[in-house]
């Protein structure tokens, strides 16, 4: 008679191998303890490491998207919510949309390339060259982001003077613009300090957009529908896009507040690159009054 197959015994637990490999051997409900923990830990630390590429979560303390999204700068009214990271991965961003992105709110040098002309005109190592509340000047031109500065220098015609202004008020003449494109290439480093924004995309690359009376038209087409019924400011002298025919850049997204009388946002500083998109906003889990998908 052919002896019945012994069941394999279940492996412990690697917590229990570890501890008794140093001489501990807890009992069963010790050790039933341990093997939840272990459980428990793992499945935490898993569930971390697949957030931190699928989702993040986000608090609003600016009411620069109301009604859609309240803010609060004590953080204790504010909408809190989750982003979904993945969807951009299978579709682009379309107007409309309620966009997270990463925006600049503090560039500040790092020492001067040696021999550039930025070391001759004496910038050095932790001015702040601009900020989300300071802009910096260049040709005249107030420039909050790094893509506006950029999008400035390799406007300009040859031979045109660079002359900076940055957010500490002070004011350097960089000479005249040869072949440069970029402010770096006239040897300023910089590092920038981003957060999290959210806004509404209205115009992708390729697009022209313009806020007139109250409205926003696309190729010279009022948008319509839900999203887009707001009261989009446009006389502010401030606003330096979307108030004449802007040309959106390939690769770049221009994003409105819905709350246009109180949103720092395109007007002012431009364009968002592709590479600062962050996802799209999908579960609301604070205030609780409000929880719910978006």
């Amino acid at each position: 008679m052919r002896r019945k197959r012994e069941k394999k015994a279940k492996k412990p637990a690697y917590i229990l191998r570890i501890v008794r490999h140093y001489g501990w051997h807890p009992g069963r409900i010790v050790s039933e303890i341990l093997e939840w923990t272990e459980v428990i830990v793992v499945a935490v630390g898993l569930a971390a490491i697949i957030m931190s590429f699928v989702t993040v979560r986000m608090h609003v303390p600016t009411d620069s998207m109301y009604p859609t999204i309240n803010g609060d700068y004590s953080l204790l009214k504010a909408d809190s919510f989750f982003v979904d990271r993945i969807t951009y991965y299978f579709r682009d961003p379309k107007p409309g949309d309620i966009v997270v992105f990463r925006h600049d709110v503090a560039i500040r040098t790092k020492s001067p390339v040696e021999g550039s002309a930025a070391e001759q005109v004496g910038i050095r190592e932790g001015e702040y060259i601009a900020t989300d509340q300071v802009p910096a000047y260049l040709a005249g031109r107030a420039v909050f982001t790094e893509t506006a500065i950029n999008e400035t220098i390799a406007s300009l015609p040859a031979g045109s003077p660079i002359t900076l202004r940055t957010a500490q008020g002070n004011t350097y003449s960089l000479g005249q613009k040869t072949s440069e494109t970029t402010l770096q290439d006239f040897g300023i480093r910089w590092k920038i300090k981003k957060i999290m924004y959210v806004k509404r995309l209205i115009a992708v690359g390729g697009q022209t957009v313009q806020i007139r009376n109250g409205n926003i038209y696309i190729d010279g087409e009022m948008l319509e529908g839900e999203r887009f019924q707001h009261n989009y400011i446009s006389s502010d002298m401030r606003f330096q896009y979307g108030i004449e025919p802007t040309l959106v850049p390939e690769g770049y997204y221009f994003m409105l507040g819905d709350n246009s009388g109180d949103s720092f946002d395109g007007r002012f500083w431009g364009f968002v690159p592709d590479k600062d998109i962050v996802g799209v906003p999908y579960l609301r889990v604070w205030p609780v009054t409000r929880f719910g998908i978006m």
